[in-house]
């Protein structure tokens, strides 16, 4: 079992990595979509709000889903089929046919994030520690690497149209390489319930943490490029660059985040992430050039880094008994985020301006810490309870 846990452990991070590679492109890309479909800030919302529905549908199926394929069986399907879908985007030759292929990548995309991250639970649980964020930093590695590839694209004058295919198709074998390296899900245990169990009240709480900070980083990804772009006057290349930057600080905060959760507890970490976020994102919106942003953005990213693995991980084990469904809830809510946080600063970027727009971070970052103060706390000899404390509901 030893060697099947470190096979899965790597198996699972490296799918974390292919999943950072899948949504970086498309984030790296998104100016380049705008010039070639002529869309206005207005349609690339609704575009993307496409994809956040498809996610957020598949997402809700996979909690009945994840009990009777796993978290294995899902991933077989999804994750080659988030590749094909991901070169659907980039041939798409039209605005109805683009949104027609945001929506089947969010289909697959929410899939394949749910089942990994119940795939890495599974790990976590048989290693007896935390590791989830550090395979969440296999995701930010992955999107480090799409912002290179884009920004060498950019240089070279690839088009988004190629660079999507060939990312797409490269993916799909590497996709069917991992299969073998994922654990078996075991049976759902007939004799405690648990499937016909309500699930713990802490995972709705944490759906909302994951909510804000889904938002936050949808929020960079689809619309960072641009603000660099066009309110601060950067070059495209230099835009690019944003988004990496953005994800080497997250990468920089997961690597260190399951050390950091052992010593001081996920609650005060993610308090101190949402404090982090608002003073990140307060800078952001009033700097005058894109040199004091780009910096900024790296703080930013090791600010929000830990909030969605941490909550993910404290989802999973709220109930062993329905670790799956428990994530598979968490992650939807959370989804609702990347779902409408484009048709917020879509809408409000057109009714005032994107610099206004982006202003709505600091708003999700209260609300990280906010919320962060309802959480139980938590150190690897005491797990998150089932309920919130009374105390905590009081507030």
């Amino acid at each position: 079992m030893g060697n099947g846990l470190r096979r899965a452990r790597i198996g699972t991070t490296l799918t974390f990595i292919l999943a950072g590679i899948f949504s970086g492109t498309v984030a790296v890309r998104l100016p380049a979509l705008t010039e070639k479909l002529e869309l206005s800030e207005g349609q690339l919302g609704v575009a993307l709000l496409a994809s956040g529905i498809g996610a957020l549908v598949s997402m809700q199926a996979a909690r009945p889903l994840m009990r009777r394929m796993g978290s294995r069986g899902i991933l077989t399907a999804a994750a080659p089929s988030c590749a094909a879908t991901l070169a659907l985007v980039g041939a798409a030759p039209s605005y109805p046919l683009l949104l027609v292929a945001t929506s089947l990548f969010g289909v697959t995309f929410g899939l394949l994030d749910v089942a990994m991250n119940a795939q890495g639970s599974a790990v976590e649980a048989g290693y007896g520690r935390p590791l989830l964020s550090g395979m969440h930093a296999g995701w930010c590695f992955g999107a480090i690497v799409s912002g290179i590839l884009g920004f060498a694209a950019i240089r070279l004058g690839l088009t988004l149209t190629p660079h999507l295919i060939a990312v797409g198709l490269a993916s799909i074998p590497a996709a069917f390489a991992l299969i073998p390296t994922f654990l078996a899900d075991p049976p759902p245990a007939e004799e405690d319930g648990g499937s016909r169990r309500g699930l713990p009240r802490v995972v709705y709480v944490l759906g909302v943490v994951v909510f804000a900070a889904f938002t936050l980083e949808g929020m960079v990804a689809d619309w960072n490029g641009l603000y660099l772009r066009d309110i601060l006057g950067s070059p495209e290349e230099v835009a690019a660059l944003g988004y990496p930057l953005f994800v080497t600080g997250m990468l920089a905060g997961r690597l260190a985040g399951d050390r950091l959760r052992a010593r001081y507890g996920a609650r005060a970490h993610l308090t101190a992430s949402g404090v982090a976020t608002v003073i990140a994102f307060a800078v952001v919106v009033t700097a005058p050039a894109v040199a004091v942003v780009l910096p900024v953005l790296l703080l930013a990213g090791l600010a929000i880094a830990p909030v969605i693995p941490f909550a993910l991980s404290l989802a999973g084990g709220a109930d062993p008994a329905q670790s799956g469904p428990a994530i598979a809830q968490t992650a939807t809510i959370g989804y609702a985020g990347l779902l409408l946080g484009p048709v917020i600063i879509g809408f409000l970027a057109d009714a005032t301006s994107l610099r206004v727009a982006m202003a709505f971070g600091l708003i999700l970052g209260v609300l990280i810490a906010a919320m962060s103060r309802l959480l139980p706390g938590d150190t690897p000899e005491r797990p998150v309870p089932d309920e919130i404390p009374e105390e905590s509901q009081a507030r």
